[in-house]
């Protein structure tokens, strides 16, 4: 359930690996937003022109966020489906949560 979604400047891969966007294989964010409602809009914009939507700290394309956003929700479908990955479903749940919370 690995997708590529790009290679940074200094070789580093951005993948999507099960329920998570990953930099170099470790989870960096569970979903993708745009730039526009992104409180650190400007910062962003100054750092990387060209990106249209930020995973954590990776700044995307928005060709490369369409390819995330895709295999986001397709790994999501296949765990929803699958009774054996409810334990991982609620841990994601409560991961996001506290990501959301500033706790780490």
């Amino acid at each position: 359930m690995a997708t590529l979604i790009k290679t940074t400047q200094d070789g580093r891969r951005v993948e999507v690996i099960g329920l998570a966007v990953t930099l170099d294989g470790r989870p960096e964010s569970m979903d993708v937003t745009d730039i526009i409602t992104h409180p650190r809009k400007l910062q962003i914009m100054h750092a990387a022109p060209e990106a249209t939507h930020v995973a954590g700290r990776i700044a995307l394309t928005r060709e490369e966020a369409e390819k995330a956003k895709a295999a986001l929700l397709e790994n999501q479908a296949q765990v929803a489906a699958n009774p054996r990955y409810a334990a991982a479903r609620f841990q994601a749940a409560i991961n996001s949560r506290a990501w959301q919370e500033g706790i780490e």
